[in-house]
């Protein structure tokens, strides 16, 4: 019984050290990409871990994972830290998402079925629904709309084949959120973004794949140029 005991690597609280590194992976992420957890931040083990209610084998295995996927950097001598974000990789960041997520895009419009359109259509709908600012006379991002925000795009990519593709175009989402976030207007835009999704929605399911890859590379373009402009002003970027 302890040799079992011993191979059965369980946490102090009888989970599988496998499934709490899941659960502190998912929200370790989640705080860097939301910007929770700054560019640069030390992620110091004891700190983590008492953050995150695990271990420190759970947590040393997250921080690999997001080592691995260039979230988070580790030194020998300093440890872990928030991977720093290069404003001057954010043009050749979003030229690559457009061109993956073009490709995608074709290939989920061309794979389109009724659940494909009725999933769309209902995030459009909630979209439309849902503030993107807490406040009305000041910017404060709501959380419920960057979630939809995120599964609009991400739905419209759905139907494309390859998984190694979608999961490529769900890294580099992960990387322009972050830019995104931390450069984030603290006033109102008088741009519409959900007439630009609005067009894009329209385009996928009329099956205009050229016109819905060519509003897309705008949409993305747009949004880079915004948030670079944002960043400027507030210090972040040269």
């Amino acid at each position: 019984m302890a040799r079992k005991h011993a191979l059965s690597d369980e946490s102090p609280d009888g989970q599988p050290v496998t499934t709490r590194a899941g659960a502190v992976y998912e929200r370790l992420r989640a705080d860097i990409t939301h910007g929770v957890l700054e560019p640069g931040s030390k992620l110091r083990v004891e700190a983590m871990c008492t953050r995150y209610g695990v271990g420190a084998s759970p947590l040393r295995e997250a921080l690999s994972r997001l080592s691995a996927e260039g979230l988070v950097e580790r030194s020998e001598q300093r440890g872990f830290n928030v991977a720093p974000l290069k404003w001057d990789e954010l043009p050749t960041l979003t030229r690559n998402r457009v061109q993956l997520e073009s490709l995608a895009l074709r290939e989920s419009i061309e794979a389109r079925d009724a659940a494909w359109e009725d999933a769309l259509v209902l995030l459009v709908h909630r979209l439309s629904r849902t503030p993107r600012s807490l406040s009305a006379d000041h910017y404060v991002p709501n959380p419920a709309w960057e979630a939809l925000h995120r599964e609009f795009h991400r739905g419209l990519l759905a139907r494309c084949p390859s998984r190694w593709l979608r999961a490529f175009c769900d890294t580099l989402a992960d990387e322009a959120y972050r830019f995104r976030q931390l450069a984030a207007n603290r006033s109102f835009s008088s741009r519409n973004e959900h007439a630009e999704h609005v067009a894009i929605f329209t385009a996928a399911l009329e099956g205009r794949a050229d016109d819905a890859v060519r509003l897309l590379g705008e949409h993305y373009t747009r949004t880079s140029a915004s948030v670079a402009s944002q960043a400027r002003e507030q210090g972040h970027a040269p």
